[in-house]
């Protein structure tokens, strides 16, 4: 007969096993710690030299394939700050009028585009067609006719179109994502997505329709709306929303205060999502099904993700994101690795559709149905 102790050390056993396990996928990904890299190094230059942009080119400081070699800006004191700081050549800089020129520099493999929304369509197309691979930060274009032209012209040009989906690499995530493939949730029911935070100055790029194309479910809606699909596993079938604004003079037409959607999936699962411009202390991912659950606070940010199963808390590695996504987007575009969830142009397109239909639904006031 097992005593109580033989049942605990089964137990504290298994726990063991189960976080080893999460440990040992991670380190088997393409960046292994403790292990040099000798391959190909992917040589990026970042477009748009703003506070996203500097933080992705710290990142790229710890990177071990993927390096910061070249910069794309319509201000030329950021260009030399960054030559200075990053050791950029002056062949490597380029303004957004002359950087087609770009597709004569051999020395640079990939342009990163983190502008205004409402100019990565123009300048993925012309990326693309300099013959260089892009990475397009989130939301990939303003709608879905935008968004498949990019994806038509970089098959054409024969170049690898990614989307800056660094949730998608991050280790807690990735384990929520393991364990409902294996079922250990049960049959999934529901998800629910919080993002938010108060937007501040009224001048800013974000609240200008002309840039961003929108408003918050434009930027910060689209963790919510990405986190559903990975988090739940399946494609949605139909989605409603609503609109809520307080302050018609910061958020004029077309800029959205407060959104939230619903969406319905094939399996039977529901979501519930919400994007705000005007509440703060909204990140929040909870995924439930017939046998367990899955909450991350903060689930999306930039700091440590938290979270915890109905096995206890997440204790995965934590990590700079934003150097883990460069180097796996190395190994996806010189080592054709593929990603546990898609970043590449398709995978952005599915949003922006879902994006359009949201506005629809707005619109409306009616459910709208997704097609493929």
């Amino acid at each position: 007969m097992n005593t109580r102790r033989d049942f605990l050390q089964k137990i504290g056993a298994s726990a063991l096993m189960l976080q080893l396990s999460s440990l040992t996928s991670f380190a088997n990904s393409s960046v292994q710690i403790g292990h040099p890299y000798t391959g190909r190094v992917l040589r990026v230059a970042i477009m748009g030299l703003g506070g996203y942009g500097t933080r992705v080119a710290e990142a790229m400081n710890a990177c071990s394939k993927a390096k910061l070699v070249g910069v794309i800006s319509g201000t030329p004191s950021k260009i030399t700050d960054w030559q200075r700081k990053y050791n950029i050549p002056e062949k490597n800089c380029y303004n957004y009028d002359n950087f087609d020129q770009v597709k004569n520099n051999p020395d640079i493999d990939a342009i990163y585009v983190i502008t205004p929304n409402a100019l990565h369509h123009g300048q993925v197309i012309r990326a693309a067609k300099a013959g260089k691979h892009v990475i397009c930060e989130k939301p990939m274009a303003l709608n879905a006719e935008e968004g498949q032209e990019m994806v038509d012209v970089c098959e054409k040009a024969n170049v690898k179109l990614l989307v800056g989906y660094r949730m998608h690499f991050e280790p807690r995530t990735l384990e929520v994502v393991r364990m409902r493939n294996a079922g250990e949730f049960g049959k999934v029911m529901f998800f629910q997505g919080q993002c938010g935070f108060k937007a501040g100055d009224p001048k800013q790029w974000r609240l200008n329709k002309a840039l961003a194309g929108g408003g918050s479910m434009m930027d910060i809606g689209i963790y919510a709306l990405n986190g559903a699909r990975y988090m739940v596993g399946e494609e949605p079938i139909w989605v409603t929303a609503q609109e809520t604004k307080t302050d018609s003079e910061k958020f004029k037409e077309g800029v959205d205060e407060t959104v939230q959607f619903q969406l319905g999936f094939p399996g039977g699962a529901v979501a519930s999502c919400l994007s705000s411009y005007n509440i703060n202390h909204l990140d929040r991912f909870f995924l439930s099904g017939d046998n367990g659950f899955a909450e991350m606070q903060p689930s999306t940010g930039y700091g440590p993700i938290k979270g915890r199963t109905h096995h206890g808390e997440l204790v995965q590695p934590i990590v700079t994101h934003q150097t883990v996504q460069m180097d796996e987007m190395a190994g996806i575009i010189f080592e054709k690795r593929t990603p546990v969830i898609p970043v590449d142009g398709k995978e952005g397109l599915k949003d922006l559709k879902i994006i359009d239909a949201i506005y629809r639904a707005i619109k409306t006031g009616e459910k709208v149905m997704l097609t493929d």
